[in-house]
């Protein structure tokens, strides 16, 4: 098969995908899959989704695929690759076939997690926004592209893991450990939303997150507020102080160890022209909050931020007249390049005992740790990711420096040392670890055309791709 046709015929193709329903059945079909990883019962359909379903889906495509048991006992990994020739360079793309739990009871009436359903501009249905739209979008496109040329021009390798919303378990192991075999020139993914529903967005790595628990227990059950109060330490005073202590009252992070040094200036030209927002649903921002001096693009993606996201003293929920014997409050801590999250915790430490909290206990969580990336805005990668989007949409994409949120994005910039590229394809008001998850379909369908063209642009002259020796 020898075809060259164009760009803009590979986008049409891609329309056409969308517009003629076989995007939407492709999905509907995905969304089936109740590959629910933060609940038992979904390692089946975890295992399912890969061999049942997105494996035979890239044999169609001409891949190659095998799955990988996961090193920690989670989820399995499904690693596939289509070679045109050994001597071509070659791109990682990335997906997560499991979703957070279903929360069946909680979807509004005529909805289901598992099955889709199209209402006005809004496709609802567990995994349409996060990850299983927006994988099969940057699949649809590829195959496009393929139709339309007939070839890449480079090889593609894919790595589909099915532990994402439980922490990413096992795939920085396996990356270490197959360092070669997935090794690359270039990652392009998708996950996580536009800066806003209408502004195409690309981004460069996200920020970290760290988890840990503060507690101060004091004695063993809890004693008359009527007979005692007053006599005995209240443990939800004490950790109300010690966590005051943290920020200023309008939120600004008081410990230096949990913010970096500077905004490096190549952050701060990239998102001078950014406006948060996350579309009509969205929370208004509250003026004046974190750090004093910073744009709100800045504090997002070029600050730090710590947040409480918990707390729990006593029996919130039928309050008795007794002082509690315990609190505590789990928190937790977005950092960015330039911070080192291995003093995050003993700075805490050092903190509390100066300010004469010793008695707060201070307890890392067990998941939920990632490393901070950013590939530098600057990078020659970028410019040539932005000229595709721009030619296919006329606009310049929004260009965070680094999501606000975090991805395992770590693994690919850190283990295989690849520049960092994402091209998100939902928002931030869909509802996405909640009910009522949706994707907007206008931007699944602008999604298709910026990715035929990232796709196609990959296999023309001007891709930056790393010169031989």
């Amino acid at each position: 098969m020898s075809r060259e046709g164009s760009r803009d015929g590979a986008i049409a193709r891609a329309w056409r995908y969308f517009d003629e329903g076989t995007f939407e059945g492709e999905l509907s079909r995905r969304v089936a899959i109740r590959s629910e990883s933060q609940e038992e019962r979904g390692a089946e359909a975890l295992r399912a989704y890969l061999t049942g379903e997105m494996g035979p889906s890239l044999e169609k495509l001409g891949f190659t695929w095998s799955v990988y048991e996961n090193p920690t006992g989670a989820g399995p990994l499904l690693f596939a690759e289509r070679v045109e020739d050994p001597a071509l360079p070659t791109v990682l793309s990335y997906g997560h076939g499991d979703v957070v739990r279903g929360q069946e009871d909680q979807w509004r009436e005529g909805l289901s997690p598992w099955a889709t359903v199209k209402e006005g501009e809004r496709l609802y249905g567990r995994g349409t926004a996060d990850n299983k739209g927006q994988h099969t979008v940057n699949l649809g496109a590829l195959g496009a592209v393929l139709e339309e040329r007939g070839r890449l021009g480079y090889n593609v390798k894919l790595l589909l893991e099915t532990g994402e919303e439980v922490g990413s378990l096992g795939l920085r192991e396996l990356c270490t450990q197959e360092r070669a075999r997935f090794g690359a020139e270039v990652f392009i993914a998708s996950d996580g939303p536009r800066l806003h529903p209408e502004r195409p967005t690309l981004f460069l790595g996200s920020r970290g997150s760290m988890n840990f628990d503060m507690t101060v227990r004091l004695r063993e059950g809890g004693h008359h507020s009527g007979n005692w109060g007053g006599l005995l330490a209240n443990p939800a005073i004490i950790l109300t102080q010690a966590l005051a202590t943290l920020t200023d009252a309008r939120g600004a992070i008081a410990l230096p160890e949990w913010k970096p040094e500077v905004l490096p200036e190549s952050v701060r030209r990239a998102v001078v022209d950014l406006e948060v927002g996350g579309g009509d649903d969205a929370p208004a921002i509250d003026p004046g909050w974190g750090e004093p001096g910073l744009s709100p693009a800045e504090k997002v993606f070029g600050w730090s931020s710590f947040e409480i996201l918990a707390m729990t003293s006593g029996n919130p929920e039928q309050p008795v007249n007794a002082i509690p014997p315990s609190a505590s409050a789990h928190c937790q801590i977005r950092s960015v390049v330039g911070t080192n999250p291995d003093m995050f915790l003993p700075a805490l430490r050092q903190h509390l005992e100066r300010h004469g909290f010793g008695q707060v206990e201070v307890t890392p969580a067990k998941k939920g740790f990632m490393q901070a990336t950013r590939l530098d805005p600057d990078d020659p990668w970028v410019g040539w990711a932005v000229d595709s989007m721009r030619t296919t949409t006329g606009v310049a994409p929004a260009l965070l420096p680094n999501l606000g949120g975090s991805l395992p994005n770590d693994v690919f910039s850190d283990v295989l040392g690849l520049p960092t590229l994402w091209v998100p394809h939902s928002y931030a008001s869909c509802s996405q670890h909640a009910p009522d998850e949706h994707l907007l379909l206008p931007i699944a369908r602008e999604g298709l055309a910026l990715m035929a063209g990232l796709w196609w642009d990959l296999g023309e002259e001007g891709a930056p791709w790393p010169k031989g020796d």
